[in-house]
């Protein structure tokens, strides 16, 4: 279960006392996600989401979410709001973290997506990027492209070996790859870089919710696309291809933002990106978290066969005639 911090009913009504929300009916860890402390906290009012930031948010990058959400809420997108105590603060101290009380948005987090959801999760997205072409403010990703030989440099290569024979060699040829043919000046915006089946809350065939900014960054839109992609549209463990669901999701997108030749054309070298980057994160977290920690790790070999598929992939067999 992926709380770090331990929060009690006791003080959790003591932070709602700072708020106009009703009084405290229940408390609950959430497991879903690795990155910060959530509870689900119900008041006789309404639902909210109870964050903690662990360490892998920078406290000084929260202003940045908060102007993004609020944004892309006044624009209609569905994300979920902070919430203002009663004198005006989004942001607390609970435990000694930051801590932020947010709005709870209804629906589902889907494992098997139907094409029909596949679609209006990249229109969603589309969507979002759209919302976004009058935010100004910028925040280099830093978890981008120049960031991941250095990463792979904090991994072990014999505990990478361990899981795969020649991993080690394989993944510094990827960097290298990847370093010489990142595509330059392609659309950027602010984008999610995230959207995973669990950070997307589905309502029937509609997408309910968008939901864990924190690795919101600027970045091109494309390589957010690419993302989503990787994400969304293979079997769990990376194996299968689901093409009926990834072709579904590029066509959503495509109906709402159509994309330069030169994103189409770049695309098959971002989702390699997007596979080595998740597949890093995954490796550096699969040798250096403790046996013993509450926290359940992800195979990174899932996003090794995701970036096999990318690298004999073309462009136009994946938008086919979008």
């Amino acid at each position: 279960m992926a709380v770090y911090t331990q929060v009690s009913a006791e003080a959790a009504a003591q932070l709602l006392a700072r708020y106009d929300v009703g009084k405290l009916v229940s408390l609950k860890g959430i497991a879903e996600g690795v990155e910060n402390s959530n509870y689900l906290l119900e008041t006789d009012r309404a639902r909210f989401i109870l964050t903690l930031y662990e360490s892998r948010v920078d406290p000084a990058d929260l202003p940045y979410f908060h102007n993004l959400l609020a944004h892309l809420h006044a624009a209609g997108c569905p994300v979920p709001r902070f919430i203002d105590d009663r004198d005006g603060r989004w942001l607390q101290d609970v435990r000694g973290k930051e801590a932020c009380l947010i709005e709870f948005l209804p629906g589902i987090s889907v494992s098997e997506p139907t094409p029909t959801q596949a679609a209006a999760v990249g229109k969603a997205l589309a969507k979002m990027h759209m919302a976004v072409a009058d935010f100004r403010e910028l925040k280099p990703n830093p978890l981008g492209q120049s960031s991941w030989k250095a990463l792979f440099d904090q991994c072990d290569q014999t505990a990478a070996n361990a899981l795969q024979a020649g991993f080690a060699g394989e993944i510094a040829r990827e960097c290298d790859w990847l370093s010489e043919n990142w595509p330059p000046n392609l659309p950027q915006c602010a984008v999610h870089t995230d959207l995973f089946p669990d950070n997307v809350l589905i309502r029937g065939d509609q997408v309910g919710g968008l939901i864990d900014f924190y690795f919101a960054c600027t970045d091109f839109r494309a390589y957010d696309l690419a993302v989503t992609h990787a994400a969304w549209s293979f079997t769990a463990d990376g194996q299968n291809y689901l093409a009926d669901i990834g072709r579904a999701l590029l066509d959503g997108y495509c109906e709402v933002v159509q994309l330069t030749g030169d994103e189409k054309q770049a695309f098959p070298a971002l989702a390699r990106g997007a596979s080595l980057r998740f597949l890093l994160t995954r490796l550096y977290d699969w040798i250096n978290t403790p046996a013993d920690a509450m926290v359940t790790r992800k195979d990174p070999l899932a996003f090794y066969y995701r970036l096999n598929f990318y690298r004999n992939a073309e462009s136009s067999a994946l938008f086919g005639a979008v």
